[in-house]
């Protein structure tokens, strides 16, 4: 006659962790391409103004920007309630402006550099001196391409 076994302990199966790793990269992939990284924390407030004919850019990889404004309120001790100029990370002055465009150009490489773009990003109530004065060094420093930031306004 057949012997019967009492009831085992029934034992869970083990997890298959062979596609966990498979997830995880997919996950870590995934916010890779989704995450946008910041080029840089304004310092200065910016409100733009209104254009009428406003385009947008094509490669914005080739665009370096020049931030004018009044700093904001955490950064007023420090800079003061005048407009200035903030180059990347730095509050900087006019003269500033020909090493930032060398500084960007050497950080493109050889085909890039005739396509660098400098935007400039000014307030609505920045002074137009300043602006024409950036404008002075950018024309003695070469850079001849300058792309103005607005906003859309009513057509």
């Amino acid at each position: 006659m057949a012997r019967f076994t009492g009831k085992k302990a029934k034992e869970t199966p083990e997890l298959n962790m062979g596609s966990m790793s498979d997830i995880i990269f997919m996950l870590l992939f995934f916010f890779m391409v989704i995450t946008t990284m910041r080029e840089s924390t304004l310092f200065v407030k910016i409100t733009p103004p209104q254009g009428t004919e406003v385009s947008k850019l094509e490669k914005k990889s080739l665009v370096s920007y020049i931030n004018i404004g009044v700093p904001t309120p955490q950064f007023q001790a420090t800079y003061g309630k005048e407009p200035c100029i903030q180059l990347n990370d730095q509050i900087a002055e006019v003269s500033d402006i020909a090493t930032f465009v060398e500084l960007e150009r050497s950080a493109r490489s050889e085909a890039d550099r005739p396509l660098l773009t400098m935007a400039i990003k000014a307030d609505q109530d920045a002074k137009m001196g300043m602006i024409s004065d950036i404008k002075q060094e950018l024309r003695a420093t070469g850079a001849f391409r300058i792309f103005y930031n607005a906003r859309k306004g009513k057509e």
